[in-house]
């Protein structure tokens, strides 16, 4: 497995990443789907991808003012490569680049489910906060 932090992603990239995001059901389908994956990994803090020799098998986040928190984001790995300590290492590496860039305070939303995980990673459920969202509709 190949771990590379990217910051210009090639069309082959955003093609990979885009189906990442697919088989995760996060993603509707727009016109500037290629401009939009540009968009979000410039505006990332980082951005982490697996691959597995051509293929992208996982990938992760992270968005931060740089300076003191950030949020772990985006992180999914193909089913067909789970178990085997993907997801884990992305999230570890996040944390090294998060912690190596002087950010200490890491949050993130676990999905339905998935918060055991994230809680063999070291995170916790932060008592007296409740997750909330707005999203505006085009």
């Amino acid at each position: 497995m190949r771990y590379s932090f990217i910051d210009s992603p090639t069309a082959e990239h955003i093609h990979q990443i885009l189906s990442l995001y697919k088989l995760e059901g996060w993603w509707v389908e727009s016109r500037d789907d290629a401009d939009l994956v540009k968009r979000i990994i410039a505006g990332s803090h980082c951005f982490i991808m697996v691959e597995d020799g051509e293929r992208m098998v996982g990938m992760g986040r992270a968005i931060s003012d740089g300076v003191s928190d950030a949020y772990i984001q985006d992180v999914a790995v193909d089913a067909k490569c789970r178990g085997r300590g993907i997801g884990k290492e992305i999230v570890r590496r996040l944390l090294n680049r998060l912690n190596q860039d002087g950010v200490n305070w890491v949050g993130l939303i676990a999905e339905r489910g998935s918060h055991p995980f994230y809680e063999r990673l070291g995170f916790g459920v932060m008592p007296d906060a409740t997750p909330m969202v707005r999203i505006f509709m085009p």
